[in-house]
């Protein structure tokens, strides 16, 4: 692993990531493609936050809106009733804990941060709400900026594309290798965009985290393309977020239908881009990661190789 800083968060807290870090979902929806109506009250959702964060995790991510294909918009007021009260509750029973806000409204992430998140992960990077990183910037809060082609309900499962999603004419004027993929172009040249306005809006560069966004307007063969080229985008300089867990071109690679079930899948792409050089790892599956990120970070350490030298007796 190259070495890294640290991601900056609100009220002066911060995560290093000279290691891998895992962010746990806790989406209190009813929609959400995986874990959707799991957590109908805030006591549920209460009680696997802090399994989560007894499980390893570094940070939960919180939203009221899915983000899933084809997914009903949800207004900013039932997003805080539904966001408000579990980082609430979370801040009383755990005052250490780091939360995300996963919005793309400011209203919503400006109730996140008083309630006591320190991160906002915006799907839309920042365009669907002029508001959003202005107010990043005031809260000195983290950002999670990720690509995304069209909102949900314009959407589709990378696995239901007709035909390819085209990012020849969003590619064609990148100054960026020739021989990656246009989506790849696409996205990286999108994200770096993105981070730099946010820098211009008064973010401090090391709150911000950008995210390929996976799935999202690609469909299997672009998602794929997207993770051999992983590396080019730790390249840019800016932290990347990995956020793959359970989704549909997993279950086309592996076979697995179930989003619940591909698990072994998820593990599997998020070690590949842990020896990539990615550090922040967005997950259902806490335990399951923090095992095997532990084992993928150790197997990039020096230390781990100067005891190859020695003699073990099994």
């Amino acid at each position: 692993m190259s070495a890294a800083g640290a991601w900056s968060l609100a009220g002066g807290r911060a995560l290093t990531l000279d290691t891998p870090r895992i962010i746990a979902i806790l989406n209190v929806t009813p929609d959400s493609f995986s874990d959707g109506g799991r957590f109908p009250g805030v006591d549920d959702a209460l009680r696997a936050a802090l399994r989560a964060l007894d499980e390893g995790a570094d940070m939960l991510d919180i939203g009221g809106e899915s983000t899933r294909p084809g997914a009903q918009r949800i207004d900013a007021d039932t997003q805080r009733r539904r966001v408000v009260p579990v980082i609430e509750a979370v801040a009383r029973e755990r005052p250490g804990a780091l939360i995300s806000v996963d919005t793309t409204r400011a209203a919503v992430a400006e109730a996140a941060l008083d309630a006591g998140a320190c991160a906002v992960n915006d799907v839309a990077a920042g365009l669907e709400d002029d508001a959003m990183l202005p107010l990043v910037a005031a809260r000195g809060a983290g950002v999670i900026l990720m690509h995304r082609r069209v909102p949900p309900g314009e959407d589709r499962y990378s696995t239901e594309h007709e035909r390819a999603p085209s990012y020849e004419s969003e590619a064609g004027g990148s100054p960026y290798d020739a021989a990656s993929a246009p989506v790849v172009r696409a996205v990286r040249t999108f994200l770096c965009a993105r981070a730099e306005e946010a820098l211009r809006a008064g973010v401090a560069r090391g709150c911000v985290v950008i995210d390929p966004g996976l799935g999202f307007g690609k469909d299997v063969a672009q998602s794929v393309a997207l993770l051999r080229d992983t590396p080019a985008l730790v390249a840019t300089g800016w932290p990347v977020l990995s956020a793959v867990s359970r989704k549909s071109f997993i279950g086309a690679l592996s076979g697995v239908e179930a989003p619940a079930d591909r698990l072994q899948g998820t593990v599997a792409v998020s070690v590949a881009a842990c020896l990539a050089g990615v550090r922040l790892f967005r997950v259902h599956d806490v335990a399951a990661h923090r095992e095997a990120l532990s084992v993928a970070a150790a197997l990039t350490s020096r230390g781990l190789a100067a005891g190859a030298s020695r003699s073990y007796h099994l």
